[in-house]
């Protein structure tokens, strides 16, 4: 068994995942179908290179959990592998990640999700269920600010599945188990760390929800993913994760911050022959939030009905759309190049004018070019920086002058 010829195979085959468990014929995701692949894969050989990923280092760890997750490069494909024991022995489900640099354009999004960055804080909700590209959407919605704005933002994944590149923003990237312990922990030191954008890779508890909800709160943009069917159930189950005696308070708190919650589903366009996400829109108007705060959830789907004029999106109206478009992103087929960014008018400019200076604190010196007059040949201000003696002993100086 090869993993880097196994991971090439799905790749040339257009594959989303790819499975390998010991005793069983590989198997791969291609346009929503499972299919197998070869014959069953050695035991023996599927553990050495699970070993080999992890390395000698992270190996007790885990013996210890009896699951490991990473991101890694592969024969040049970029993938998120999850290493598991099962009854059979060490297997692994591992994820194909695209090699173009995803966007709201090249996942044939609809454009309005780019109004929703233009909050300068608050909650932004992605949701669905496994494998129908939350971390893609989410990649373009950082990668819209990264091009537009100047803003630090800071991510906490489990793992790393897209590597930005700083162009417009700071970009900082944590990966839980290697760069911080938990999330709980990178959120806590995120408050810290000056960040105007935060995305979290997933609310997996209630803990998790807390500190995301407070963030949002006091002053930052956060981009969070939860796995549920609809918009409406996430919000739902963020509010049950708590104890009821906490419910009503959260309720609160989620009303008073959140900016939107967007779900999506993958769909097979054969006329395409390309999966496409089809999403719903649930934007926090007045009456949304009412009814969040009343922990009413059943009647926010009535409020994306009637929406639309406020930039909601129901999955029958989205499909609407989808069936009229016609400008469509085809990997492949589009021209993209991996890593490729659109060129901006005014890309980060270099910090060019000199910090202030505290008391006490001495600047540096800029050199003067010669035949350049100083500022008391020119009859300008002097200042004078803090020397020891404090002010008799600078008028003594300026005396002996």
């Amino acid at each position: 068994m090869d993993l880097t010829t196994l991971i090439a195979t799905a790749k040339a085959n257009d594959a989303s995942d790819l499975h390998l468990e010991p005793g069983l014929p590989a198997a791969v995701r291609v346009r929503g179908a499972l299919k197998t692949m070869g014959g069953p894969v050695p035991g023996k050989e599927l553990l050495e290179a699970a070993q080999r990923i992890i390395g000698g280092e992270e190996w007790p760890r885990f013996l210890e959990r009896r699951s490991y997750d990473l991101s890694k490069n592969v024969g040049g494909v970029r993938c998120r592998i999850n290493i598991l024991q099962t009854s059979r022995g060490v297997g692994m489900a591992i994820r194909l990640l695209t090699s173009f640099q995803a966007t709201v354009e090249t996942l044939n999004l609809h454009p309005d999700l780019k109004r929703l960055l233009t909050h300068p804080n608050g909650l932004i909700l992605v949701t669905g269920p496994t494998g129908c590209g939350k971390s893609s959407t989410m990649a373009a919605l950082i990668q819209e600010i990264n091009l537009t704005e100047a803003r630090h933002i800071v991510t906490v994944e489990s793992p790393i599945e897209y590597v930005f590149k700083p162009y417009r923003s700071y970009i900082r990237q944590r990966e839980v188990g290697r760069d911080t312990p938990s999330f709980e922990q990178a959120l806590v030191d995120a408050m810290r760390e000056d960040p105007d954008v935060l995305m979290v890779g997933e609310m997996r508890d209630p803990e998790t929800m807390r500190l995301t909800l407070n963030a949002a709160e006091t002053g930052h943009l956060v981009l969070v993913t939860a796995h549920s069917a609809t918009a409406t159930e996430a919000l739902q189950r963020i509010a049950a994760s708590f104890p009821a005696e906490a419910q009503s308070s959260v309720c609160a708190q989620l009303a008073d911050c959140l900016v939107a919650a967007i779900s999506q589903r993958l769909v097979y366009r054969a006329d395409l022959k390309i999966q496409v996400p089809e999403c719903e829109v649930v934007l926090a108007s007045h009456p949304v939030k009412n009814f969040i705060r009343r922990g009413e959830f059943f009647k926010i789907v009535t409020a994306m009905e009637t929406g639309a004029d406020q930039g909601m999106w129901t999955y029958q109206r989205y499909r609407m759309w989808l069936d009229g478009r016609k400008d469509w992103h085809i990997p492949g087929v589009s021209g993209e190049k991996e890593e490729e960014l659109p060129e901006v008018s005014e890309p980060v400019a270099p910090l060019t004018a000199p910090l202030e200076t505290g008391a006490g604190v001495v600047a540096p010196k800029a050199a003067t070019k010669p035949g350049t007059a100083t500022a008391k040949e020119k009859g300008e201000r002097v200042e004078i920086e803090p020397v020891e003696g404090g002010l008799d002993a600078i008028i003594s100086k300026l005396k002996d002058k």
